[in-house]
């Protein structure tokens, strides 16, 4: 059976006997739309997907690549390539507060082929080297596979990344859930944080290479009006897993395999706070720091998921 299309370029995978639902949206850089548990949204919806693919605004799931956050330069060598990026170009996100260059070069990309649409699982591909424009600003080619799978009230999300040509190519890249407990307010959830360090940054948001040690559970308890624009470098656990509650529902999003980082952003009075699964440290493209290759012909994949349960 093949998924339904709810708007144009819109697919939904569902499970109906779980009441859960996502849906995406692939001609708009694949991005998560919705994920709907009973009927209510759990992805902070912001002015909408309009909204998003005109101006990059506050909306649901993105995926940042080929990085996710900043970065300190605007060109850098990276490997024996040397990365130029145009302050100018429409597909590179100025930071306003930073002046960083921002969440990669895919955002609202129409590049995006559905592969594969069932009534549980959507597939879709992207060949980064046979884009001009992203190769001219990024030149490591290579195809970005991504996977959605619904299954029971969890959600998982794979990507996998394969180097197309004779280079080897730098994972970066991490995705911002826009989580949101619909019907209560910020003030009354309930958070859980599994880090065991956090990065101190400088003045624009960057790592300065010091960390300061977590406690176990020393983060977790209400968001009331705490706020949050924090690297997690280090992670407790094979699994971590980072949850948001309130008295109806918890929602557990969990690093399956693959992030070893996170960011965790909640500005003040918001009604969202995101658990960033990061595939690397913020800026690790020009420090190095964790940075992972994938070799010529070879595969590199990362998997986290969601899932939301009656508290």
């Amino acid at each position: 059976m093949t998924a339904g299309a709810v708007a144009p370029d819109q697919v939904t995978i569902a499970d109906p006997e779980a009441a859960f639902e996502a849906t995406f949206c692939p001609k708009l850089g694949m991005i998560g739309c919705s994920l709907r548990h009973e009927g209510e949204e759990l992805l902070y919806q912001g002015e909408g997907l309009s909204a998003y693919a005109d101006k990059g605004s506050t909306f649901a799931l993105p995926f940042l690549h080929p990085w996710a956050n900043r970065v300190s330069a605007w060109a850098f060598d990276l490997g024996a390539r040397r990365v130029t990026l145009a302050e100018d170009s429409p597909i590179v996100h100025r930071d306003a507060a930073t002046a960083t260059a921002i969440h990669g070069l895919l955002a609202a990309s129409p590049y995006w082929q559905v592969i594969d649409a069932g009534a549980d699982t959507l597939t879709a591909e992207l060949d980064f080297g046979a884009v001009p424009q992203y190769v001219a600003a990024f030149p490591f080619p290579h195809l970005v596979r991504y996977t959605a799978t619904l299954a029971g009230t969890s959600l998982m999300v794979t990507i996998t990344v394969q180097a197309t040509a004779d280079v080897a190519v730098p994972v970066s890249f991490g995705f911002h859930p826009y989580l949101t407990l619909p019907g209560s307010n910020r003030r009354d959830w309930w958070i859980e944080l599994p880090v065991k360090s956090r990065a101190l940054l400088d003045e624009r948001m960057l790592p300065t290479g010091e960390l300061l040690s977590v406690a176990p559970g020393e983060l977790d308890g209400p968001l009331a009006d705490r706020t949050f624009d924090t690297s997690f470098p280090e992670l407790n656990g094979e699994r971590p897993a980072f949850v948001l509650a309130d008295a109806r529902r918890r929602l557990t999003l969990t690093h399956a395999a693959g992030y070893p980082v996170s960011q965790v952003y909640a500005p003040e009075r918001s009604q969202f706070i995101c658990f960033e699964p990061m595939t690397a440290p913020v800026n690790a493209l020009i420090s190095g720091d964790g940075l992972r290759w994938v070799t010529p012909g070879e595969r590199f994949t990362a998997s986290f998921a969601i899932s939301a349960d009656k508290s």
